[in-house]
């Protein structure tokens, strides 16, 4: 496919504000207008730091402005985040299994992945160790690291956590940022990780041309994460049992322990591993989007309402089926849509509510929630005043709107005002049926958690077992993180309007209530408003 210039997103642009300005003849239509611009191949997969990222994110700050936000930036509505950059030279880079004096060579993206989200040493050689899931959860006295000596050497681990560990634990316990803590504690210098073909959203097949893409790490030093770790691979599933070979034990028994929920055994595996990694670092600027609506309330109006979604998606990449953009028409710009809309009734309605809200669209979240991150650390409000953080991010409006699932329902009491408001609305709230996937960590809200923030995700739920299960699993095996996330794809417009009433609606109630939103009592997360 032809990238497409500025000039084609210029009358992209136009033409939404054409459909806005004619006031459509639904607010699905409205939403799906902004999408349009930001999803337009011209707009190259909005990569963070690019200059279509640029143009994307003033897009946004002009939408913001037509609401009649203020500008909360710090520079007008934009907020600069500079990042370090690297790019993995493949050609030039190699894995190797040392076994019984005999080197067999990896290929890389068919038998394994060098990460580099974690900046890696140029070359690393040391003794691998098995270690069950590779990570520790102190408040229940489980930790796969336990006991085995890992001073020097290299973790092996499959992905995943014994079923009797809660879904936010082993959420926030498997992250990068907390995983590296106990690994580096521990002795190790790198990992090795093999996913569970039962879990991954994107198929081994796809998820291998990601390895072209560059990462990113925050300038900032104090917000680097996976310091001490000099390597990170991933390892294709369907290849994984050459690791093991000698060890005693079998892939495919790790595996039905994992899928069962069991711990994992540990133990050593006789074989080293060499790696050389060849990278190229630049840096780049990008840019968070921050505008905000001025509460009525002369007490509470110094307090904000945090509503949040991502600007960027994964840029231009190895092509699949001809198409190279990858567009991130529901990843997500769906989200960002959802806020400008969001701004934009509130504008038309003139709704004063009596907390401030402050929109925020951030920046490299695809790296690894940075942009988040970053703004949560250095934000354009005093930190102290941040009350929630309501997050928009991929919520896939494939079906008909009955139900929500909410990732951190029963953290705070953000889950009880939503079931409020979507009980006026007929909309079930669920809790998150699928904690394996991590979803509570991997999108923006995560930063604000780490802040001591209250927060709440939520996306468009379905009935396990449904035919809506079965769209949305489609969904992620075709479209996330590849080309067909783009303005051709079957969205169900009403969904999405309904979906935006509801978060309007949650933003306005968090906002007019006389309480500060707070965590529950027994939430592992209030740990971080102390």
């Amino acid at each position: 496919m032809k990238i497409a210039g500025a000039a084609a997103s210029a009358a992209l642009v136009a033409l939404a504000a054409a459909l806005i300005a004619a006031g459509d003849e639904s607010e699905g239509k409205r939403w799906w207008a902004h999408i349009q611009v930001l999803a337009d191949d011209g707009m190259q997969g909005r990569d963070t730091g690019s200059e279509a990222h640029r143009r994307a994110a003033q897009y946004v700050a002009t939408q913001f402005e037509k609401a009649g936000l203020e500008p909360a930036g710090t520079q007008g509505y934009l907020q600069p985040v500079k990042f370090d950059v690297r790019r993995l030279e493949e050609s030039a880079s190699s894995l190797e299994l040392e076994r019984g004096g005999k080197t067999e060579r990896l290929a890389l993206g068919e038998d394994a992945i060098i990460g580099i989200r974690t900046d890696p040493a140029e070359d690393v050689e040391a003794p691998l160790v098995f270690a069950g899931y590779g990570f520790a959860v102190p408040e229940l006295q489980y930790d796969d690291l336990d006991g085995i000596d890992l001073r020097g050497k290299i973790v092996v681990s499959i992905a995943g956590a014994p079923s009797n560990i809660p879904g936010p634990l082993r959420a926030h316990y498997q992250s990068a940022a907390e995983r590296s803590v106990f690994l580096r504690r521990a002795g190790a210098i790198g990992t090795v990780s093999i996913p569970n073909p039962r879990h991954m959203d994107i198929p081994w097949d796809r998820l291998k041309l990601s390895r072209t893409q560059a990462a990113m790490s925050l300038a900032d030093p104090a917000l680097q994460d996976g310091r001490g770790m000099q390597i990170g691979v991933m390892v294709n599933p369907a290849r994984a049992g050459r690791w093991l070979e000698g060890s005693g034990h079998s892939l495919a028994d790790l595996l039905a322990l994992a899928d069962a929920g069991k711990p994992l055994p540990r133990f050593p595996l006789n074989a080293r591993l060499r790696a050389h990694a060849k990278v190229e670092r630049s840096q780049v600027e990008s840019q968070n989007v921050a505008g905000v609506l001025r509460g009525s309330d002369p007490a509470l109006k110094d307090q904000y309402v945090v509503v949040s979604a991502h600007v960027d998606h994964v840029g231009v990449g190895a092509p699949i089926h001809g198409d190279r953009i990858y567009n991130g028409a529901m990843d997500d710009a769906s989200g960002i849509a959802t806020i400008i809309e969001m701004a934009r009734r509130l504008h038309e309605e003139n709704a004063r509510p009596k907390r401030s809200l402050l929109f925020v669209a951030v920046t490299g979240e695809e790296k690894g929630l940075l942009g988040s991150r970053y703004y949560a650390a250095h934000p354009t409000v005093p930190a102290a005043s941040l009350v929630a953080d309501l997050n928009v991010d991929m919520f896939l409006p494939l079906f008909p709107l009955r139900s929500v699932t909410a990732y951190g329902l029963h953290e705070s009491d953000l889950g009880d005002i939503l079931r409020e408001v979507a009980a006026h609305d007929g909309v079930a709230v669920e809790d998150d049926r699928e904690p394996e996937r991590n979803i509570f960590v991997r999108s923006d809200q995560y930063s604000f958690i780490r802040r001591g923030v209250p927060s709440i995700c939520m996306k468009v739920g379905y009935e396990k077992g449904s035919k809506e299960e079965q769209i949305a699993k489609t969904w992620l095996k075709e479209r996330y993180h590849a080309p067909s996330d783009d303005l051709n794809q079957p969205v169900d417009l009403q969904c999405a309007a309904g979906f935006d009433r509801l978060m309007l609606a949650l933003a306005e109630a968090v906002a007019d209530r006389a309480e500060r939103p707070h965590w529950k009592p027994d939430s592992f997360f209030k740990r971080f408003a102390n």
